[in-house]
């Protein structure tokens, strides 16, 4: 966290650290599939698929093709991408991990019931001093009144403090207004359970 926020405002730092976490996260779920109990099957399976159905499947498919699996070969071909699933869920942001996260929400929905409340949080970030000083150049917080333009421009330039504040305040949300790890109630009652996701 530099003064000058050089990296934050950086164009293309983002995307290139996003996508080396994700090249990490990859690599990472190949060496954790090798130790699978199912590893010898999933490798013969792989080793003993037909080239000939799978690029024949990946051409219909780029064509934009509804394909349904019809030959022993092409079920073949479909089962390994139901083995792959295991890989894609150890990288963030993925569709896997997306699948993951949804069977997650449905185990908390079989062990404490359906939901009471669906929140949705849009924190708005010009318009808060908080979000400014963090986007700012500034060391020291000393608020004041800037032009709506001004404001926008400072967030549009800095989107990891855009991040950084909309994680400040739902951590507060969910620390002072559900009570999660505090020993008072939340406003709405005692919270049991929560489940959180952010739109990508």
């Amino acid at each position: 966290m530099y003064y000058d926020k050089r990296f934050q405002t950086d164009v293309f730092f983002p995307f290139v650290a996003f996508s080396h976490a994700q090249i990490k996260a990859s690599s990472t779920g190949s060496y954790l599939l090798t130790e699978n109990k199912r590893f010898n099957e999933i490798s013969e399976r792989v080793l003993s698929l037909d080239r000939n159905a799978l690029e024949n499947l990946s051409n219909r498919l780029a064509a934009g093709q509804s394909v349904f699996p019809e030959t022993p070969e092409e079920k073949a071909c479909y089962q390994v991408i139901q083995d792959l699933d295991h890989i894609g869920g150890h990288v963030q942001g993925s569709t896997t991990n997306k699948k993951y996260m949804r069977n997650e929400i449905w185990s908390l929905v079989a062990a404490k019931g359906a939901p009471s409340w669906y929140i949705t949080l849009s924190p708005a970030d010009i318009k808060h001093p908080i979000a400014i000083y963090y986007a700012d150049m500034k060391t020291e917080f000393k608020p004041k009144i800037m032009e709506y333009d001004e404001r926008f421009r400072i967030m549009s330039r800095n989107p990891v403090a855009a991040a950084r504040f909309f994680h400040l305040m739902v951590t507060l949300f969910i620390t002072h207004v559900l009570g999660v790890g505090t020993s008072h109630p939340g406003i709405y009652g005692k919270t049991s359970a929560y489940y959180g996701t952010v739109e990508q």
